[in-house]
This record gives structure tokens, C-alpha cells and sequence, in this order.
């Protein structure tokens, strides 16, 4: 990172004057890979949120928030070296401290992090936490993928059983037909573990090493550093070698084979439809027996709205004793993506109460003081400001979507009244001024 020194004079050298009308220039314009959340799309985050939460609730799982930012080593460890996250897309920097650090690029780690420093083992296990926080990773933007995205994501840390696993794919499950997402596909596969695991690799190199030739140089790397993640390379000269791959369904040892039918049998019990797909293993070295992917109907280069699996030997990884777990994360901006594509909106989208519609300044400085006091009791309310002409003032109170516009001018100062319309039907009305809170207030309650 550049010193705060070398940054300043850097913008104080900038020749701004010649740029003024420039506004599209790269100094004014979001990081690639990066986005606005702008007024118009918060009512989707906010639902969606609003739905995290109250679905979590259903399962007992409370929210954990950890810092933006952990010890690389926190990553690295548990990722894996040979994972493009560590490689490739980790931001990693030195802080004034020389400590080295790294933005966020995954949930759980952290989350496992947390459970160990602050003790959560003498628990009831399983301890089910969910959290709500941005993504950090350096890979090439495209729709749905952000090098900042959003992750609502769930982990239930403590217990080895089937039933943990099959309910946290329910979680997800749930959490998305929520939402309206309808003709949802659940993936499911079993990735074994420590005990069956390095003989199904071996077989695996044993395919590849004959085509090293052929697959990408990605691959090439995989293929001595973490072989299972050649079955998720994307590049299409890698296809043909990812369709031969030996399947590890005929490698499991006995309890991962019982633990995945009882995974299945769960789901089969809640009617969760589900199928298997022997090559899915995800992206993270971490992973264990169970792994899951959820996507929508329509499908696309990156589709997936939610993923994850087991991780049983994670908490080791950073220290701890063998703990087991499993969890998912789940894009906020895709959910988003996929939500608009369905022709789903969010309900109830928050409009104004009131829109208070005036002529002349003694007519504005009462209705200054009337919407303030409106505001106290609770309503929202909008005003126009300056000397709009009246219809002006109309046509903005349309715009805003309030039910109820409140006309103020000389007769009705004159009155002590004030004229109330709707805005919906053209109805309109005079209250007294000293009963219009309280008739207000009412009305917006019914």
C-alpha cells in the first residue's frame, strides 16, 4: 500500500480543472468489480435480509458478525495453497504494524475462527450461527460475480450427524422459496473423507497423468497440488478428462457411505427433491463428505444461489481438536439477479404517508411545522421545498406514491383547516388544523 504521504501528492498534482466535466474518468467511478447499492434496489437487500433473518429464526441459528478483515494465515490455512482463492484472489496486505492481512474472500473460516478463540465448544453443540457480510475476491467480474459481493451464509458447528447437514440444505432450501424462486435444483454429493479419500486422488492422478497434456495449466497445478479441484476447472479443453473421471461413490469407505444415505434419507423424509452429481466438490480444500449446490431454473455461467457442505477437520486446521461442522453461503447479488429475471418484487416497498402540498411562504412555514410535527407521531412525510407552483407540487405527490396529499394556502390559514386529499380516488376533505395529527395518525394505522 502507498504511504498516505505519496497518495496525497499524488492527488494534489492531478490537474482536476482540465477535468472537471469528465465525470466518467476512472477517479470517478466505482473499483472494477464493484458496485452502488442504489435507493431503488435497497428494498430487495432489505427483504432479503428481512427473510435471512426470520428463517434462520425458524431453524434457532443467531447471527455472528466477524471483522471485514483476519490474519492470512486464518485463510491460507484452511482454504488451502492450492486453491485459486489463495492463490490468485485473496487482497492481502501489510498494515502499519507489519502484520499481514486479508480482506474476507470466504464466511467460514472466520466464523471457525470465532468459535475457538471465544470457547463456543463448551456449548450445546451444535452451535448454529448465520451472518450477513461482504465478499472479498480478486476474479473477473461478470454478471452475479463482484470482486465485492454480499454473503448470507449459515454454519452449525459441533455435530456429525446427517440430520445437521440435511437441515442446514433445508435452511437453504427454505430461505429461497421464501423468496418466490421457484423449480430450484439441489446438487448432492459425497466427497469422503481422510480415510477414503487418498484412494480415490490416486485414481484420479492416475487418469490425469496421461492427459496432462491436454488440460489447462490451472489444472496442470491442481494435478500436484489438489487434485480433486481438476473435477471443478471451468475451460473447455478440460471438459472431455472431467467427463472420464473415475466417481468416488465406489471409493467411500463405510461411514461416509452411511453417513450420505442418511443425508438423502432426510431429505427424502422433508420431500426436498435432490439430485446426485458425482463430480461436484466445490472450490475449498476444507470440505468433507457432504457437498451441495442449489440453482435456479434458468441456468447460466455462474448460477449457483447457494453452496457449501461439510468441514469436518476446519477447526483443526486453525489449531483446535477435531470439531466437526457444516454451513452454506449464498450470494445476496445474485439472488437479486435471479429475483428480477423471475419478475419477483419486493412486498410492500416503503412509500411516504404523506405529501403536504402548499402556496405561499405563511402556507410553507405552517406546513414546515406540520410535517415535523406528523414526523414526531410517526408518519413519513414529503414537502416540496422552494416556490413550486401548485401543480408541480401535484405532480411530484403522484411521483412519490403517498395515498394522502395535505393542502395548505390562504383560505385554508384563514379557516384554521386544512384541505386532505386522496390521492388515489380524488376525494379530498377539511380538518381542523389542532385534530389533523391525530386524524392522520389514525388513518394510517387502519
Amino acid at each position: 500500500m502507498a504511504p498516505a504521504s505519496k497518495i496525497a501528492s499524488t492527488l494534489s498534482d492531478a490537474n482536476f480543472s482540465s477535468n472537471r466535466t469528465n465525470m466518467t474518468s476512472d477517479l470517478h467511478r466505482t473499483p472494477r468489480g464493484t458496485a452502488d447499492i442504489l435507493p431503488d434496489d435497497q428494498p430487495y437487500w432489505d427483504w432479503i435480509r428481512d427473510t435471512a433473518r426470520e428463517v434462520t429464526r425458524r431453524f434457532d441459528y443467531r447471527r455472528i458478525d466477524t471483522p471485514v478483515f483476519e490474519g492470512t494465515s486464518v485463510f491460507v490455512r484452511t482454504v488451502g495453497e492450492g486453491t485459486d482463492i489463495v492463490e490468485k484472489e485473496m487482497y492481502t496486505f501489510l498494515d502499519r504494524g507489519d502484520d499481514q492481512l486479508t480482506l474476507r474472500p470466504e464466511g467460514t473460516a472466520p466464523v471457525c475462527r470465532a468459535y475457538l478463540q471465544h470457547g463456543m465448544h463448551s456449548l450445546p453443540q451444535p452451535v448454529r450461527m448465520f451472518y450477513i457480510a461482504p465478499i472479498f475476491r480478486y476474479e473477473r467480474p461478470q454478471a452475479g460475480r463482484y470482486r465485492q459481493h454480499w454473503q448470507f451464509g449459515v454454519e452449525a458447528i459441533g455435530d456429525p450427524n446427517p440430520e445437521v447437514d440435511a437441515e442446514t440444505i433445508h435452511l437453504l432450501w427454505s430461505f429461497l422459496a421464501e423468496l418466490g424462486l421457484q423449480d430450484l435444483s439441489l446438487r448432492l454429493n459425497s466427497i469422503g473423507d481422510t480415510v477414503c479419500r487418498p484412494a480415490y486422488l490416486d485414481a484420479l492422478r492416475a487418469h490425469y497423468q496421461p492427459r496432462l497434456g491436454e488440460v489447462c495449466d490451472d489444472c496442470r497445478v491442481r494435478y500436484e497440488k489438489n487434485p480433486l479441484r481438476l473435477l471443478d476447472c471451468k475451460q473447455g479443453r478440460c471438459q472431455s478428462a472431467i467427463a472420464d473421471a473415475p466417481q468416488i461413490s465406489g471409493l467411500l469407505c463405510d461411514a461416509c457411505a452411511e453417513h450420505f444415505a442418511g443425508v438423502r434419507s432426510i431429505l427424502e423424509l422433508w420431500e426436498i427433491p435432490y439430485e446426485i452429481a458425482p463430480r461436484l466438490v466445490r472450490g475449498l480444500d476444507y470440505y468433507t463428505r457432504t457437498v451441495f449446490e442449489i440453482h435456479p431454473a434458468v441456468e447460466r455461467s455462474q448460477t449457483a444461489l447457494g453452496a457449501g457442505g461439510r468441514y469436518d477437520g476446519l477447526i483443526e486446521r486453525l489449531g483446535g481438536r477435531p470439531t466437526p461442522g457444516v454451513g452454506f453461503g449464498s450470494g445476496i447479488e445474485r439472488m437479486i439477479l435471479n429475483l428480477k429475471e423471475a419478475g419477483i418484487e419486493p412486498p410492500g416497498v416503503a412509500r411516504p404517508d404523506v405529501f403536504i402540498v402548499y402556496l405561499g411562504e405563511q402556507a410553507q412555514r405552517k406546513a414546515l411545522g406540520l410535517a415535523a410535527e406528523l414526523r414526531a407521531n410517526g408518519l413519513s412525510v414529503l414537502a416540496p421545498t422552494g416556490s413550486r407552483s401548485l401543480r408541480a407540487q401535484f405532480r411530484a405527490a403522484d411521483t412519490s406514491g403517498a395515498p394522502t396529499a395535505i393542502v395548505l394556502g390562504d383560505d385554508e390559514l384563514k379557516r384554521g383547516e386544512a384541505t386532505v386529499r386522496d390521492l388515489k380516488t380524488g376525494d379530498q376533505s377539511s380538518i381542523p388544523m389542532d385534530r389533523i395529527v391525530d386524524a392522520l395518525s389514525v388513518s394510517s394505522q387502519s
